[in-house]
Parts: C-alpha cells; sequence; structure tokens
C-alpha cells in the first residue's frame, strides 16, 4: 500500500478534539487515510520535507458557484445589488454550454487547489444548452479534489413573477426527475467518498413552495443533503416578508429545510430566532464574507451563531460576486468582520482557520474529514512560512490568515493535486487559455 510521509513539520495543527499543535511533528498517510501523527516516524515511501511549513487539514469550502469563474467583473455587474447583479448575469449565463460549465469549474476547482482546499460543495442551479451536474463531476475527478455538487434549480421565471429569465427555468417534474438520476448514478455514501450529491433548489425567490417541499421529501428518501441560499440580504427578507408572510427562517422551518441534512448558504440577515432555530435542528450555514461584502449584503452574525452552537463553515461563493476563489482570503475575511462589528477580541485567528477545516466538514456531514488524526482521510495542505512575508512573524499559525495565499502542496485522499506551488492534476495553462477563449467569445 503506498505511503507519504510528511516529515519535520514546524508545526502540525490537528484541530482534534484537543486542538493539538504538535511543533516538529511527522504525518504518515497510508492508502489515503492518516496513519499516523507523531515525531519520529519513517516510511519505505514517498518523503514531503516540512520543514519551514506548518501542516493543517484540507480547508472545506461549502458554498460556491463554479460556473461563474467565466464571468469575473462583468461590467454592468461590480456595482449592483443582489437582485440588479443577477438581472445583469442571467442572460450571459444563458447562452453557456457543456463546454463552459466543464471549463469553468476546472478552473474553480484548481483555484480553490492552490488556496488549500481539498473538499468543495458546488450549487448549480441552471442547465442551459444541454449542460448538466455530470460536466462538473468531471472536472472534479481530472483536478481531483473531493467533492459535493448540489443539482440546483429555478423553475419560476419572469413571467410567473420570479426574477429568473423563462429560459433559464425548468419544468419542477423535470427538475425531480433529474435529482433521482444523479442521485442514483453519482451519490456516494460511503466513508472516504470523492462524491457526494445534493439537492439544491436555488432560492426562495426562483423555485415555488412545492418544489422547496417536494425536493426536501426527495433528499430524506434518498438520504442525501439539502442546500439552497437564504436570507442573504435586506432584499431577500422583504421578498419573504411580502410572498410568504413569513421570515425566512420559517419559510424554511414550514418546508422541512431544516435539520442536520441541511446547510443554507449566506444567512446574513437571521435574526436571533432563526438563530435560535438552526442551532437546535442542527441545520448548518455556508459564511461567504466577501461576496457579502462585494454585493453590500452585510456582516452574517457569525458570532451569535459560533455561541448558539449552529455549524458554521466557510464559503467562496461564485467568481462572479467574489471575483476570487480565495479559500484563505476567505477565513481572514470572516475574522476581520467580526472583529469589525463585535470588537478585537470576538474572534481569533484560530478560530477562522477551525470554521475553515473542521467547521465546514460539520457543515457538510464529512465526519471522516476536516482534523489531521489517526483513521481520518488524509486531506492535507501544507504552507510554506519561510518566506519574506513571515519574516518576523513570531505565531506561525495565527500567520497562516495573513501570510502564505497559496498553498506549497495538496494532498487529498492521499494523492498529490498540488506539489511546490504547482498543480499536478491537470495542465493548467492550457485550461486558463480555453477559459479565456470562451469568455471572449461570451463577450462578443
Amino acid at each position: 500500500m503506498n505511503e507519504i510521509l510528511i516529515k519535520n513539520a514546524d508545526v502540525v495543527v490537528t484541530m482534534d478534539g484537543a486542538r493539538r499543535e504538535l511543533a516538529g511533528a511527522d504525518v504518515l498517510v497510508r492508502g489515503g487515510v492518516i496513519a499516523a501523527v507523531a515525531a519520529g516516524l519513517a516510511t519505505t515511501g514517498r518523503v514531503i520535507d516540512a520543514r519551514g511549513c506548518v501542516v493543517t487539514p484540507g480547508l472545506v469550502n461549502t458554498h460556491h458557484h463554479l460556473y461563474q469563474t467565466l464571468t469575473r467583473a462583468v461590467p454592468g455587474g461590480q456595482d449592483a445589488l443582489l437582485f440588479g447583479w443577477l438581472k445583469t448575469l442571467y442572460p450571459i449565463w444563458a447562452r453557456f454550454g457543456p463546454e463552459e460549465i466543464f471549463t469553468s469549474a476546472q478552473v474553480g476547482l484548481a483555484e480553490l487547489a492552490l488556496t488549500g482546499c481539498s473538499l468543495t460543495s458546488d450549487h448549480l442551479y441552471m442547465f442551459p444548452n444541454g449542460a448538466r451536474l455530470d460536466d462538473t463531476i468531471a472536472a472534479a475527478g481530472e483536478v481531483g479534489l473531493r467533492f459535493h455538487p448540489t443539482r440546483g434549480a429555478m423553475s419560476i421565471g419572469e413571467s410567473d413573477g420570479g426574477l429568473p429569465p423563462d429560459a433559464l427555468v425548468e419544468r419542477e417534474a423535470s427538475i425531480l426527475e433529474d435529482c433521482i438520476r444523479v442521485v442514483d448514478r453519482f451519490h456516494d455514501a460511503s466513508e472516504g467518498a470523492m462524491v457526494r450529491v445534493g439537492i439544491a433548489p436555488c432560492s426562495p425567490f426562483s423555485v415555488s413552495r412545492d418544489l422547496m417541499r417536494d425536493a426536501a421529501l426527495l433528499a430524506r428518501d434518498k438520504g442525501v443533503m439539502l442546500h439552497t441560499h437564504l436570507a442573504e440580504n435586506d432584499e431577500d427578507i422583504a421578498y419573504s416578508l411580502e410572498k410568504f408572510g413569513c421570515r425566512p427562517g420559517q419559510y424554511a422551518e414550514d418546508l422541512g429545510w431544516v435539520g442536520d441534512d441541511v446547510w443554507h448558504a449566506h444567512c446574513v440577515k437571521l435574526d436571533g430566532q432563526e438563530i435560535d432555530l438552526f442551532a437546535r435542528t442542527g441545520t448548518g450555514v455556508a459564511h461567504c464574507p466577501c461576496s457579502n461584502c462585494r454585493l453590500g449584503s452585510g456582516i452574517a452574525p457569525v458570532r451569535a451563531m459560533r455561541d448558539a452552537g449552529v455549524k458554521v463553515g466557510l464559503g467562496v461563493d461564485g467568481s462572479a460576486s467574489n471575483d476570487a476563489g480565495n479559500l484563505v482570503a476567505e477565513a481572514r475575511q470572516a475574522l476581520l468582520l467580526q472583529r469589525v462589528a463585535n470588537g478585537a477580541d470576538a474572534m481569533s485567528a484560530r478560530e477562522a482557520l477551525e470554521i475553515a477545516t473542521l467547521g465546514g466538514a460539520q457543515v457538510l456531514g464529512r465526519h471522516d474529514c476536516g482534523s489531521l488524526e489517526v483513521g481520518k482521510r488524509a486531506d492535507i495542505a501544507i504552507w510554506d512560512v519561510s518566506g519574506v512575508e513571515a519574516a518576523g512573524s513570531w505565531d506561525r499559525v495565527a500567520f497562516l490568515l495573513a501570510g502564505p495565499m497559496r498553498v506549497r502542496d495538496l494532498i487529498v485522499e492521499g494523492c498529490e493535486v498540488v506539489r511546490g506551488g504547482a498543480m499536478v492534476t491537470i495542465d493548467l495553462s492550457a485550461v486558463i487559455a480555453k477559459q479565456n477563449r470562451l469568455a471572449r467569445a461570451l463577450m462578443g
């Protein structure tokens, strides 16, 4: 059985139950699983020298729209609030097809990998011109990340009072039928699974109550997780009050959208009762601080959520509303925003790193990931802290959120995805060139 030994790390951040940080420790990987974490380990397999490095669990991204890497910094959407931003981009996305979905997913996944992410979800809710969820799953297979794609959907178009154009919505019967297809074909419930599929109607303003309810029933019948956007900004709250006569938390509870098999993106505007509801039911939250800032949505009450016991992970959101897919930058932004809102002692660097690793794994229901412990999956990030940006830093772990923006090495399920700061699973230059060609065609 193949082994990899990560040797002589300055610090190994385990994220285990005691949150141990081990100086000068080694990590032994055997067959995709962590076999030992201690000093003085040996192997007959490959040795990775981690002197001058901090070793952490791979980061976990709990919310993304990978297809949006093709529409970064689009004029007309750069300075708009959520609904206006969507109105600008919907007509562009309607011109996508399978090639655009596949290539943009490759780019987005590589960007995540280079910033230390080993496990990511994706929320794909539009399928124009023959595109399918299969396209993103194929991209993840080539890049080598652990992948939680969700089969999203929009069913209420402009002609029925919804936000998206009619060309991007689907019949609800067809949506549910394809959800069954992708779950049956791709979902793997076993420990160490590389692909797990979720069901994810886009948002309360783009699908019906019936679809939300039916999706929840289907997901529980199939044993898969549920995901959607919720309480993202003031417009979102106003829409819920006008159309449903209640706040988003009550809407979610009424339709079966709370529980430990559910996680909601953003939740910027949750109130105290909704936070208590999420804590009581085990409902998770994907916190997307950079996107929330970019769209002017506000600062999510993460401190209050964490204090109440809500599961919180990080999400980069789509690159059309973030401009980037850097999970380290997301962790730093989460820390800064909570300090701006609640004081300099509101969140430590270590808590932000915990949210970015173990917290995200808990939100996604991955109890086999998120920490460096014997028996857990070998998803490991190695960060070089010997460079100029780290010179003079006293606390190398805290410095991670201000220092290296690119991982030196990334291992997923015991396989190297990034080595020496470069992708080893795909020809990234060729993928970038293809992405740029597709972007130019969309502009034209």
